[in-house]
C-alpha cells in the first residue's frame, strides 16, 4: 500500500487544534474522498480532491497533504515553494503535524535550491510543535539542544525536552533520559532516577534499554555494600 503522512478529521482533533467553523461534514466527507483515492493509488483524484479543498475551504488539511504530495514528487508538476507555503497556512491554521513537517522540511533542505539545511528555521518549527505536544518534535529539539545544532548546546534543555517526550512514552526519549541522568549531563546524576527511565524504554520496546536496567542494578547494588552504616 502506498504511504503518504495523511491525516484524518479525526486525528486532527486527538492531536492539535480543534477544527474551524469552515471544515463542515461536507468538507470531511470530500476530504475522505481524497485520501480514499489516494489510498486505492488515484493520484489524480487525490490531487484533485485536495487542490479543491485547499483553493476552496483552505482546509489545513488538505493543505497539508496537498504539500505533502508535492514534496514526495507524486504531482505532475511539482513545487517544493508551494508545499511550503501550503505546510505554513495549514500550521496558521493549527494543525500540530504542519508545524512538525516545516521543521523537517528545513532540516532537509528543502527550501533550498541546492539542498542546504537551514538549521534556525528548522529549529523554530520544531519548536512550535513541542510546545503544542508533538513528542516527535520535543525529541527532535531535545536532540538539537543535545547536538548544538541549529542553536547553542544546552543540556538542561536538551533533559527537559526529553522528558517531555519521555513522558508521553517515547521510549528513545525515554533512553536518552535515562542516560543523561546515569551521566549527569544537564542534570544531577540519579542512578534511581536512570534505572527508572532505562526500565521505561524497556517495557515500550527499546532493545539496548534492558541490558542497561541490569547495569545500573549491579551498581546500586555495589554502592549499597559500600555505604557507610
Amino acid at each position: 500500500m502506498r504511504r503518504l503522512l495523511l491525516i484524518t478529521a479525526t486525528a486532527l482533533l486527538l492531536a492539535a487544534a480543534p477544527l474551524r467553523p469552515w471544515a463542515a461534514t461536507g468538507a470531511n466527507s470530500a476530504l475522505d474522498q481524497a485520501l480514499a483515492a489516494y489510498e486505492a493509488g488515484d493520484l489524480k483524484a487525490a490531487a484533485r480532491g485536495f487542490k479543491t479543498l485547499s483553493s476552496r475551504k483552505q482546509l489545513p488539511l488538505a493543505d497539508y497533504n496537498l504539500a505533502m504530495l508535492h514534496i514526495r514528487g507524486e504531482l505532475p508538476r511539482n513545487d517544493l515553494n508551494q508545499a511550503q507555503r501550503l505546510l505554513k497556512r495549514a500550521a496558521a491554521n493549527g494543525l500540530l503535524r504542519a508545524e512538525l513537517a516545516l521543521g523537517t522540511f528545513y532540516e532537509q533542505g528543502l527550501q533550498s535550491a541546492k539542498g542546504r539545511p537551514d538549521l534556525q528555521q528548522a529549529h523554530h518549527w520544531y519548536a512550535l510543535a513541542a510546545q503544542h505536544g508533538s513528542s516527535e518534535a520535543q525529541v527532535a529539539l531535545g536532540t538539537a539542544y543535545y547536538l548544538g545544532r541549529g542553536v547553542a548546546t544546552d543540556m538542561a534543555q536538551a533533559a527537559q525536552w526529553f522528558r517531555a517526550a519521555a513522558n508521553q512514552g517515547d521510549e528513545g526519549a525515554q533512553y536518552l533520559l535515562a542516560s543523561m541522568y546515569e551521566a549527569g549531563l544537564g542534570l544531577t546524576q540519579d542512578l534511581r532516577l536512570a534505572r527508572y527511565w532505562y526500565e521505561a524504554a524497556t517495557h515500550n520496546g527499546d532493545v539496548a534499554a534492558p541490558y542497561k536496567v541490569k547495569e545500573i542494578d549491579q551498581r546500586l547494588q555495589a554502592q549499597a555494600l559500600t555505604a557507610p552504616l
